[in-house]
């Protein structure tokens, strides 16, 4: 009975080693996991994986930091501009998604939107209807570039000095953001209706949307889950020179696909950027206990052409390359002669730095940065940080610019952020324990086979001590000799 109980222990011990092993190394479980993973990310009605699509839950907040000039004069003497920062003026972000259609058998989702911007006193540094701002002026700037060397450039002259428009301007933080009637613009608009009569950074952009968009719903493929295939009715962009410039690709931000690596480039369309691009692994972190990766935009997607000749087609017009770190985006912008950039000009020429004094680059809080759970592929945590610019130069046609050096003029910057709310967290929490569990039923496994085993030995030991311990009686001879 003893013998028998022995090998069953030992037999045991055995078998759960060996399918705790087999089913580490054939990935059983993980599997398990991933192919649940992929099957609940999929944008269909009804589900919560949609309606966190559709609204997502997590606060999203916009600020706004501007650059005031403090030295207008100086500038057109052709000095150094000296700049302070003044900022934050923060708002609540409302971005739900409306119009939503499934299309396609459900594989593909259309969907607009809107943004609404809330102003938070609480979170801003003033009243950004009280708030004066002296920076450039832009609709000046961008008619003497729009007129000078045609029959227009006497007639935009006069409008100038009728209107006492200088290249400097001082406006509230409101009228900047969202608009004001521009005297020059009105003129304009009589001549050119196509012209907006109002000016502002976000003009029209509290409210409404950018156009609809056309997502993958991941229905065939869990790789396209969000994927952007159209946007306004097209499947490409028209604005750059080469096909690879114009590609419409990745998702909008907001939403990945599961299963991330950290070897893969993280693909992002941004009507803000008119152009995609894509953020690469940084570093490993946890976001309210959550294990995540950080991806940050690859220094390959705003190098200059000798360093990435694919961007050769993001030079407009053709040869005409700003340098790293800078974008001109006139063509998307009416010809209004803005450049993108990172704040402070982050990762950009030094060049771009060193021409404006009160540029302080730092990392921590001028880089855009996305931290995304792997499994989930589930944004905790994200900044996108975009500063606007403006192209100014000396122009003899007009006198307004005096004798300014030809500079990318840092106007403002936005930061918009999210963070995971502790609802979606306590979720996400929970189903990150649920898959931990499942996968770690192999070592569970093992772990029974290693007490099995040990007992397994404890067992021998003692059957081998008792055989020795016999008495005297028991080790002497059957058959006793006098």
């Amino acid at each position: 009975m003893k013998s028998l109980c022995l090998v069953t222990v030992g037999v045991l011990a055995m078998t759960l080693l060996i399918a705790s092993i087999s089913l580490l190394v054939a990935h059983v479980f993980q599997t398990v996991v991933d192919l649940q993973v992929k099957q609940g990310t999929v944008l269909k009605n009804g589900t919560e994986t949609f309606e966190a699509w559709e609204d997502p839950p997590p606060p999203v907040y916009m600020q706004f930091y501007f650059f005031n000039v403090t030295n207008p004069l100086e500038v057109l003497q052709g000095d150094t501009p000296l700049v302070e920062e003044i900022g934050p003026y923060t708002y609540r972000e409302y971005r739900p998604r409306v119009h939503v259609q499934f299309l396609d058998n459900g594989t593909k989702v259309s969907a607009l939107n809107p943004k609404t911007y809330v102003f938070e006193p609480q979170k801003s540094v003033g009243d950004p209807e009280l708030d004066l701002i002296r920076t450039i002026n832009i609709p000046a700037v961008t008619a003497m570039e729009w007129t000078r060397s045609t029959p227009l450039q006497f007639a935009t002259e006069v409008l100038l000095l009728l209107y006492q428009e200088s290249l400097f301007t001082v406006r509230t933080v409101h009228e900047l953001l969202w608009g004001y009637k521009d005297r020059l613009l009105s003129t304009i608009h009589l001549l050119h209706p196509e012209i907006d009569p109002v000016f502002g950074l976000f003009n029209k952009m509290n409210g409404t949307d950018d156009g609809e968009y056309v997502f993958l719903s991941g229905e065939m493929n869990y790789l396209n889950f969000s994927r952007i295939v159209e946007w306004k009715g097209k499947e490409s962009l028209s604005w750059w020179t080469t096909e690879t410039c114009n590609m419409i690709n990745g998702t909008d931000g907001t939403s990945f696909h599961p299963l991330i690596s950290k070897d893969e480039h993280i693909y992002i369309f941004s009507s803000d950027f008119c152009r995609s691009f894509y953020l690469v692994y940084d570093s490993s972190g946890t976001v309210a206990d959550i294990p995540t990766y950080r991806f940050v935009p690859s220094d390959m997607v705003f190098a200059n052409t000798t360093v990435n000749p694919d961007n050769a087609g993001f030079c407009v017009p053709p040869g005409n390359c700003p340098g790293t770190g800078v974008l001109n985006v006139s063509v998307c912008k009416q010809g209004a002669p803005i450049f993108l950039s990172a704040p402070h000009f982050y990762q950009a020429d030094q060049k771009f730095i060193e021409d404006i004094e009160g540029m302080h680059p730092q990392k921590e809080y001028h880089e855009t940065f996305l931290d995304i759970n792997p499994l989930t592929g589930l944004v905790l945590q994200a900044a996108k940080r975009m500063q606007i610019n403006v192209h100014v130069r000396k122009l003899p046609e007009f006198f307004e610019t005096g004798n300014i050096r030809t500079l990318i003029f840092p106007v403002m910057y936005i930061n918009e952020s999210v963070l995971i709310d502790e609802v979606s967290a306590s979720k996400l929490r929970h189903v990150l324990l649920e898959a931990t569990v499942v996968t770690g039923i192999p070592f569970v496994i093992m772990a029974l086979g290693i007490v099995f085993g040990i007992v397994f030995i404890v067992l021998v030991c003692r059957s081998r001590g008792v055989s020795e311990e016999s008495t005297e009686d028991e080790r002497s001879p059957l058959i006793r000799t006098s």
